[in-house]
């Protein structure tokens, strides 16, 4: 008997502006695709313009109404976040929906960004943060909903507060959860922010699962030459059922920046064992994320380091 894979029903998105980070591969071009079948033109911020065309040609032969387009976008350098800003702020067209989905794990050796912060907390969390900040006027003009994509990662360990960039002992699991952590305290912060401050956006938060998706395959663009052995036993339960898919893994983030029931302040995961796989559900948010003093502070630490003005992000505060 054929196993029922779990799916959502996607409201009609018609007239709505999308824009997704990280839809070259994996769930972001998942998430790119299922946006565009239901009517959102997407915006598909990317690194590698080649995967990005691959991604687009993809979507197009399965959705050939899909209106897609590319922007060229590197999380690891904030001089790129600004220019991606400054695009999107010069075409003048509201935001309606946004998911920070883009992300890297565990190089295998620490890296920096272009601007020195440690590779994962500099381009999962602050490359994010800066985006936000920098479209905050489109995504106030279009009431949106953000969606930031954390992990299973950010209910373990902590942020490294005396050392965010792991300058003085490097250890990528950890850094990794770091990042998520960081990035899941900014989009509940955001939440808050904008209630409290009308700016009528709403922001949630979401996680995939464990399925195999490209973050653990060979990278050689973060010094991984081939495949890990957690991907390839990934692989294994995925296909027999145990982990996620990469269709099933977007489901969550799909559904909290889609679904008329999904709320501000939230986080959605899937709803099987262990919430690893299964369609998407709201779920207690992670003990590491519900510090709201940890929140204010990595709000703080993060308008430091990136040096984003205020005057620049229309009154963020």
């Amino acid at each position: 008997m054929a196993r029922t894979r779990p799916d959502i029903t996607v409201p009609d998105l018609s007239g709505k502006l999308a824009v997704v980070t990280g839809a070259s591969d994996g769930v972001g071009l998942v998430l790119a695709a299922r946006l565009a079948a239901s009517g959102a033109e997407v915006v598909m911020p990317v690194r590698n313009r080649r995967k990005g065309e691959a991604a687009v040609a993809k979507i197009k032969q399965r959705y050939p109404k899909a209106t897609l387009s590319l922007r060229d976008l590197d999380l690891s350098s904030l001089r790129s976040v600004a220019a991606l800003g400054a695009t999107l702020i010069g075409e003048d067209r509201p935001i309606h929906i946004l998911i920070n989905n883009a992300g890297v794990m565990t190089p295998p050796e620490r890296q920096t960004t272009e601007d020195g912060f440690e590779l994962q907390f500099g381009s999962n969390h602050l490359g994010h943060f800066a985006l936000v900040s920098h479209l905050l006027p489109l995504l106030r003009a279009g009431g949106a909903r953000v969606t930031s994509q954390l992990s299973v990662a950010a209910n373990g360990n902590a942020i490294n507060w005396d050392d965010l960039n792991w300058e003085r002992s490097y250890n990528g699991r950890r850094a990794y959860s770091q990042s998520k952590i960081a990035f899941g305290l900014f989009g509940l912060e955001l939440d808050r922010r904008s209630r409290a401050a009308g700016w009528g956006i709403t922001s949630n938060i979401a996680h995939p699962g464990v399925a195999p998706t490209s973050l653990l395959a060979a990278r050689p663009e973060v010094g991984r030459a081939r495949d890990t052995a957690g991907v390839r036993l990934i692989r294994v339960l995925s296909r027999r059922g145990i982990l996620g898919t990469v269709e099933s893994a977007a489901l969550p983030a799909l559904y909290a920046a889609t679904s008329p029931d999904a709320r501000g302040g939230r986080f959605y995961g899937p709803s099987g064992f262990q919430h690893l796989s299964g369609g998407p559900a709201e779920q207690p948010i992670y003990s590491r994320l519900r510090g709201e003093d940890d929140a204010r502070r990595i709000w703080q630490v993060s308008e430091d380091l990136t040096r984003i003005a205020r005057s620049a992000r229309g009154g963020i505060a």
